[in-house]
């Protein structure tokens, strides 16, 4: 069975621009968290975990290079949702942080977010 993958960046990565500084991402800081609230759900999904340098090759070879942007959920093949911020190849994709905590609650059960 092909699931929905989620691509997150891993923590205490550096930037060049920014030298001898180590950062997170907090879109990703995020959603690491609604995962570990609830791990069962976390579990409905695959979860990436990669470096911050481009290229990133795993995601690209999913969606291309013009959407190496994270966090990013790639939908299982041959779905979509009203969340998808875009497709590559027939490939349906998610790229924005309040969209992906969306879609995990409508495909994977998460609770939604209090407004």
């Amino acid at each position: 069975m092909i699931r929905d993958r989620l691509f997150l960046l891993r923590p205490g990565f550096e930037d060049p621009a920014y030298p001898g500084q180590f950062f997170y991402c907090w879109h990703c800081a995020l959603i690491e968290g609604v995962l570990a609230s609830f791990p069962a759900l976390a579990e409905r999904l695959d979860v990436e975990r990669i470096a911050w340098p481009k290229p990133r090759q795993a995601v690209i070879a999913l969606v291309g290079a013009e959407n190496q942007s994270l966090p990013l959920l790639v939908l299982a093949d041959g779905t979509t949702s009203p969340h998808q911020t875009g497709s590559h190849q027939g490939r349906a994709f998610i790229a924005d942080k309040d969209a992906i905590l969306a879609a995990l609650s409508e495909r994977h059960g998460f609770p939604d977010p209090h407004p």
